[in-house]
């Protein structure tokens, strides 16, 4: 298959595809008017984008200084490709029935399909970036096309959501700009001007040599900044609005994908200081805003009603478990962190394709008006209660595994810092599984609010990404390649 994409012109660098693709299809998108055939387009486009990703194995392109392939942002941007490929699927679903009850008008569906392949072009431009500023662009799109999807409903719940959403993120992008720009300066002196100073590929090389004050003072602003997009606590309070309000499909893929970017930007910078050993030690500061993300979160998911806040609290749990680990490092913890954020993207997408679909069934996003999913459609239920068994960290699950070797890593190392870590993790276990027996199981409702009556095949594209993801996660849990293993230990070791 690769072999025969390698003669297609423009593979010999499939950068070209992977970002010219979704750029492409948003523009194309944004002057269909049929909205059927803006589906599966962007059914197609995100396809075609995932294919090319996996031509990066064999077609490594030379970097630039302005884009750049090694071991770490492959995984993401292949990952990121494979996410935004089956959420693109679960989403022609999902917008269907939406328009069967004509929640959505075609100018909105139009203006959806646009924006979802320019979201994807922003991500996977920003992580392969090989310039600190270009990066920062991206993100900073990123916000801007999430936040118009946010606002799709156009209700004023919605679209106070999508206001909060900007303001904070811009804020933080704001400080993140801040913190780039005094890695230029520290970095101007032995780089010189110009391209150079802002490259990833040769910053690193010779990031001993940078100003150790600057890149300290660089480095809380870095922090702060990316940090609000990642939605490490305090700086979170809009991540629960924009996956309350937004369509599902988005939820997944804000969840899913936009989290790890911004996190993969922030350990970009991490490499840099952690390369020069008088500046400060990164990973305390990131120990503790993972700790207080994950305790934050476990405490708020016991008093969530909304069935889409209660697993953006999730979120925000699992991120600060990820933060943690790389706050941590060394190799264990490292190649911890990268399988809790495959396994989360995976796991978290997955149960916002169930939430989306048990929302559109039950007419409801109330956790108290979801009862007997297991009844009413077992191949949903089930699917559901899975993916929360999975994201709660129950084994033999992949989340289990990657959370397992995040808490042994610290106490190997750290035992008292690993006490805190398991009893967050224990909390926040509680509290999905006593809201899932409240949903998934028991006597169903007397009478279906929403409008739960789909066709087969708008069922089954709805069902086969929740059902594919789940299958990854158990696959994980039970066995990982030798191929796989050994490429997160390099990644970990390139992370230092």
């Amino acid at each position: 298959m690769i072999e025969r994409l390698a003669l297609l012109p423009g593979l010999e660098n499939p950068l070209l595809w992977i970002l010219g693709v979704p750029l492409g299809s948003a523009g194309f998108l944004a002057i269909l008017r049929d909205w059927r055939v803006a589906t599966w387009v962007n059914v197609g486009a995100s396809a075609v984008t995932f294919t090319a990703s996996l031509a990066l194995f064999e077609l490594r392109p030379e970097p630039t200084r302005l884009l750049f392939i090694d071991d770490f942002n492959i995984y993401l941007v292949v990952l990121t490709a494979f996410v935004g490929m089956t959420t693109a699927i679960f989403s022609a679903a999902y917008i269907a029935r939406e328009t069967s009850a004509n929640r959505l008008s075609d100018m909105h569906l139009r203006f959806y399909h646009s924006m979802y392949q320019a979201f994807l072009f922003t991500m996977l431009l920003a992580l392969t970036a090989n310039n600190t500023g270009v990066m920062w662009v991206s993100v900073e799109a990123a916000t801007l096309t999430t936040v118009l999807m946010v606002s799709l409903y156009r209700t004023r719940e919605a679209i106070e959501a999508a206001w909060k959403y900007f303001i904070l993120c811009s804020v933080g992008i704001g400080l993140a700009l801040f913190g780039t720009i005094l890695v230029y300066l520290a970095a101007q002196p032995v780089m010189g001007d110009g391209p150079d100073a802002m490259a990833w590929t040769l910053m690193v090389k010779r990031a001993h040599d940078f100003q150790p004050d600057l890149l300290n003072l660089a480095f809380v602003f870095v922090l702060v900044g990316y940090g609000t997009k990642v939605g490490l606590a305090p700086l979170h309070s809009w991540l629960p609005d924009a996956h309350a309000e937004g369509p599902t499909p988005i939820s997944a893929v804000l969840s899913g994908l936009l989290l790890n970017v911004a996190l993969y930007a922030l350990l970009r910078f991490k490499m840099v200081i952690a390369a020069n050993g008088r500046a400060l030690t990164p990973g305390p500061l990131l120990v503790m805003m993972g700790l207080s993300s994950l305790f934050l979160a476990a405490f708020m998911l016991y008093r969530r009603g909304d069935i889409k806040r209660l697993f953006a609290y999730s979120s925000i749990e699992h991120m600060g478990v990820i933060t943690f680990a790389f706050g941590m490092g060394g190799p264990l913890a490292n190649f911890a962190g990268l399988l809790h954020m495959t396994m989360h993207s995976l796991t978290k997408s997955a149960i916002f394709f169930a939430v989306g679909i048990i929302s559109q069934n039950a007419g409801t996003k109330r956790i108290a008006d979801i009862r007997g999913l297991t009844a009413t459609n077992p191949v949903l239920g089930w699917g559901f209660v899975l993916g929360v068994l999975a994201i709660a960290g129950l084994p033999p699950l992949g989340v289990f595994m990657s959370e397992f070797l995040v808490v042994s890593s610290t106490f190997a190392r750290q035992p008292l810092l690993a006490i805190p870590l398991a009893l967050g993790l224990l909390l926040a276990f509680g509290a999905l599984i006593s809201r899932l027996q409240m949903m998934a199981f028991g006597p169903p409702p007397p009478t279906v609010l929403g409008h739960g009556n789909a066709s087969t095949m708008s069922s089954i594209m709805a069902l086969t990404p929740l059902w594919v993801h789940m299958l990854l996660v158990l696959v994980a849990g039970l066995y990982l390649p030798k191929e796989l293993v050994s490429w997160f230990q390099a990644v970990a070791k390139l992370l230092g």
